[in-house]
């Protein structure tokens, strides 16, 4: 299996994804080596030299920051930290974002700004690499002294504390450690620090999220396609020269994809009677191309975040310098998952409308897209299930970025809230599937009675591939099966 080596270069989503999705092997290499181990030696001389109070390496945590702690004591600081702060409720988070929140930290710590042994880093490397997956919750991160308790999560494994995935089971830490003659790491000065400090939760969940909603974003082009070809609709707001006299980029795209899409539709070129389509047809280019200008915007604080150290205190053993800050605080990643949350959510509120007329007995089609209605409902109850899902994403996208709740006895008095900001996100994501796979099955369904008359060649081929799981719909019969297996083909798509 092809190895990653992990020598601190610039890292772009794509790699992350190629990374995790081909389970490709990681490896430290020798310039990460040097780096972690030269600040580490920098740090355990400062601390046997130095009688200085340095955050969170000889003292406490949080208001707790002028307790000092006697040198015996270090260790033990450090393993107290993580058991303490191993709060996680709620659900579990899926095991791809915990493997994207290990590779994160990794990498992260990889830099050489955190002073962790190289021990440690060895030992992440190796739960990685086997898939000794911790279990991680939901709930608990206020997204500005980093990710503490999903982080501590994260972390237990290492005590020999916590429980984990492996193999598909759920394990004790300790029973995997044991399988592989492996015995708890003792944790040395700031390393208990190091590994909660930072925005790993937060960042795995927009990476993970933003390849998702590029696909999304891909796949609702065609899917807005066939809705068009569906309802009727005319090309001309699709022109070149429209979109040109505005310069979204976007925009742009968008409508030379519309125009690529249904070059050869029979339905599109014929001659319409209607002068003009609504909304959620004739603009398209101009809501799906501001939500790819924002996901252009999001790639690039991702990457800044992915390529970053954001633990505290940071360490500059060239500058004899170890920094209190506060590069943990969530604040660029929650207010860009809001926006993303927004973005997306709108895709899914636009392709609810088109479904909506999709349905309404006009341009030709039958009412709710069945024979006989009235005898049959046909998709009225789908349309009622989509908006269903556009209201709740609405209601997701609630920022959390605006909300700031005081902790640690004042001394943590704002904080970004970005960890519920992106679980939320991935939660209008999962929802923008069902919402797309609605959409897909509707628009498919009314391109059936434009016949003779076919779509492009790229949609007809997409066509036949559906029907090869979904039948078209004659008569009233279960619908809850077929919105589930258009939702299942769309993730595929």
């Amino acid at each position: 299996m092809e190895k990653f080596i992990i020598n601190n270069q610039w890292l772009e989503l794509s790699d992350i994804q190629s990374i995790l999705e081909n389970k490709r092997i990681i490896e430290l290499g020798e310039e990460a080596i040097k780096a972690i181990i030269d600040c580490r030696n920098y740090l355990d001389s400062k601390i046997k030299d130095s009688d200085q109070l340095i955050y969170g390496i000889n003292t406490g945590f949080g208001s707790l920051c002028d307790t000092a702690i006697s040198l015996e004591n270090l260790s033990l600081l450090q393993r107290n930290l993580v058991l303490s702060h191993a709060c996680g409720t709620g659900c579990q988070i899926d095991t791809s974002i915990v493997k994207c929140m290990l590779l994160l930290k990794i990498i992260g710590l990889a830099k050489g700004h955190s002073g962790v042994r190289i021990e440690t880093m060895e030992r992440l490397v190796f739960f990685y690499n086997e898939d000794i997956l911790p279990i991680v919750y939901e709930q608990g991160s206020l997204g500005a002294s980093g990710d503490l308790a999903p982080l501590a999560h994260l972390s237990l494994p290492l005590l020999g504390e916590g429980t984990v995935w492996y193999k598909n089971k759920i394990y004790s830490s300790l029973e995997v450690l044991k399988l592989y003659n492996l015995s708890p790491l003792e944790l040395g000065a700031k390393e208990g620090l190091a590994l909660l400090n930072g925005t790993q939760f937060m960042s795995a969940h927009g990476c993970m999220g933003w390849l998702k909603s590029m696909q999304l974003w891909e796949n609702w082009i065609q899917v807005a396609s066939l809705s068009l070809d569906g309802y009727d609709g005319r090309m001309e707001p699709f022109c070149a020269s429209l979109h040109a006299i505005r310069n979204h980029s976007g925009q742009q795209m968008v409508s030379e994809k519309m125009r690529e899409n249904l070059a050869d539709s029979e339905i599109a070129n014929q001659n319409k009677k209607h002068v003009q389509d609504p909304y959620s047809f004739r603009c398209i280019p101009q809501v799906q191309g501001a939500t790819w200008d924002a996901l252009h915007y999001a790639k690039g604080v991702f990457e800044n975040e992915i390529n970053a150290v954001t633990d505290n205190p940071t360490i500059f053993p060239d500058e004899d310098l170890i920094v209190s800050g506060g590069n943990f605080h969530g604040q660029p990643l929650a207010i860009t998952l809001d926006f993303l949350a927004i973005a997306m959510a709108e895709m899914g509120s636009i392709s609810e409308r088109r479904v909506y007329k999709l349905i309404s007995g006009r341009r030709g089609l039958p009412s709710f897209l069945v024979a006989e209605p009235g005898l049959n409902s046909g998709f009225m109850i789908v349309q009622y299930t989509c908006a269903s899902i556009v209201s709740q994403n609405k209601q997701y996208c609630t920022p959390a970025s605006i909300d700031s709740i005081d902790s640690s006895n004042g001394q943590e008095d704002h904080v970004s809230m970005g960890a519920n900001a992106a679980t939320k996100f991935l939660k209008i994501i999962d929802n923008c599937f069902t919402i797309q796979g609605i959409e897909l099955f509707t628009a498919i369904q009314a391109i059936e009675f434009r016949r003779p008359l076919k779509s492009s060649s790229k949609n007809e081929e997409l066509i036949a591939e559906f029907r090869k799981e979904i039948s078209f719909t004659k008569k009233d019969e279960f619908m809850q099966p077929k919105i589930q297996k258009a939702r299942e083909f769309v993730l595929k798509l």
